[in-house]
C-alpha cells in the first residue's frame, strides 16, 4: 500500500503548481533566470513566461531585476517559505532538517558540508523557525535573537558564538530588518533616550541599504555580501549570542554543533 499526502499552495485565491514553485526556488538560489533555466533544463523564455504568467495571475510582483542579477521580492520569498513548510508537513519520510535565518545561512552550509551531513536547510526568520521546531517540522534551529530562548524552555540549546550588529544612523526614521537580533538592537536604542520611529520593515538587504532610513543589521550578513560598513554605535553594545536549539542531542546534531562551534563566530 502506498500512502501520499499533498496540499496546494494558494496565493490570492489561486493555486500554484509544483513547477512554478520549483522555478521560483531556482531563481532564489541562483540569482539569475538564465542560471535557473540551465539548472532546470529549460529555456530562458520558458522561465520568463512562467514568471510573467504567475505575476499576472497572482496580481503581485514576485521578482525584480538588479544590476547584479535577479532577486525575489518580499512576496516571492514569503511564498517559498510557506511552500517549504507545507512540503515538510506532507512528507511521511521527512529528512534531517536544519533551519536558520540568512544571517547564519553560510555558517550552516559550511558546517553541513564539512560534516557531510545530508540535510534539508530552511532559511526564514527566527519566529518561523522556532514555530517549525515546536511543530516537529525541523530538528535543529539556529536563533539570532537569544531572547527567544525564554519561549523555548522545553528544548535543549547550546551557545555557538557571538555576533556584532552594525548601526547605520541616518536620522530618527528607521526601517526594521526582518532577520537578526533586532529586539536587542532596539532595546539598546531605547536606553539612549533618543526619539525614533520604525516606519518600514523589509526582508531584503538591498531595500535596507537603499531606504535612506536608519537601521541595524548583523555584521556577518554584510561580510557575506562583501560590504564593510562602519557602525555609528560601538558594536560592543550590540553584541549578542547565537544559539542552536533542538529537541534532544542525537549523534547527528552533536556533529553539527561541533562543526558550527569550530567556526568561532565573533
Amino acid at each position: 500500500m502506498e500512502i501520499k499526502a499533498s496540499v496546494h499552495l494558494s496565493v490570492n485565491g489561486r493555486n500554484m503548481t509544483a513547477r512554478q514553485i520549483e522555478i521560483l526556488e531556482e531563481v532564489r538560489k541562483t540569482g539569475s533566470k538564465t542560471a535557473a533555466a540551465n539548472k532546470l533544463g529549460i529555456s530562458v523564455p520558458v522561465v520568463h513566461r512562467y514568471i510573467a504568467g504567475l505575476e499576472e495571475t497572482l496580481g503581485i510582483k514576485i521578482i525584480s531585476s538588479t544590476p547584479t542579477g535577479t532577486k525575489l521580492t518580499e512576496e516571492g520569498l514569503k511564498i517559498l517559505e510557506v511552500g517549504e513548510f507545507l512540503k515538510l508537513r506532507c512528507r511521511l519520510d521527512r529528512p534531517f532538517t536544519v533551519s536558520c535565518s540568512p544571517v547564519t545561512e553560510d555558517l550552516l552550509m559550511s558546517a553541513l558540508s564539512s560534516t557531510k551531513i545530508k540535510a534539508n536547510l530552511i532559511i526564514t526568520d527566527d519566529s518561523s523557525n522556532l514555530r517549525a521546531l515546536k511543530e516537529g517540522l525541523t530538528d535543529i534551529i539556529v536563533l539570532d535573537d537569544p531572547e527567544l530562548l525564554f519561549t523555548a524552555e522545553e528544548f535543549e540549546w547550546a551557545e555557538i558564538g557571538n555576533m556584532d550588529m552594525v548601526h547605520v544612523d541616518r536620522g530618527p526614521s528607521y526601517i526594521r530588518y526582518k532577520y537578526g537580533a533586532q529586539r536587542i538592537a532596539y532595546a539598546y536604542l531605547d536606553t539612549t533616550g533618543e526619539t525614533y520611529s520604525v516606519d518600514a520593515e523589509t526582508y531584503l538587504l538591498s531595500d535596507l541599504m537603499s531606504s535612506g532610513k536608519s537601521f541595524f543589521v548583523d555584521e556577518m550578513l554584510l561580510i557575506r555580501k562583501g560590504m564593510r560598513i562602519k557602525s555609528d554605535t560601538d558594536k560592543r553594545f550590540l553584541r549578542h549570542t547565537i544559539n542552536a536549539v533542538f529537541r534532544r542531542e542525537t549523534p547527528q546534531i552533536a556533529r553539527l554543533l561541533r562543526a558550527v562551534q569550530s567556526k568561532q563566530i565573533q
